[in-house]
């Protein structure tokens, strides 16, 4: 989903719903575009490497996000680094698991 807004009212035909999100965007995009934060399985926030760099505040931000979706899978992680990498794909791993019994 390269657009926060268009593809929140359709349905996919997807098995699991994922939004990625970055620390660059910004913490108020929950706020700002609450359907796409609703009934996603899990939420990635990608590019925590670079928090220091950001006014970003990633416990607004999970607020925000909770309020909409309680209880989704949250994978803050680092590609550059690797941070999280492990925990996310643990997780889709055990999806494609759980999908093919």
């Amino acid at each position: 989903m390269g657009n926060l807004v268009c593809p929140a009212s359709f349905k996919l035909g997807v098995h699991k719903d994922v939004l990625i999100a970055s620390v660059p965007e910004g913490d108020d995009k929950p706020y700002k575009y609450p359907p796409m934060y609703r009934g996603v399985d899990a939420l990635v926030l990608n590019k925590i490497d670079v928090l220091d760099a950001f006014d970003f505040d990633v416990d607004y931000f999970r607020r925000g996000v909770e309020a909409l979706n309680p209880g989704l899978a949250f994978f803050p992680l680092s590609c550059k680094t690797g941070e999280g990498v492990t925990a996310w794909l643990d997780w889709l791993r055990e999806q494609v698991r759980t999908y093919k019994e």
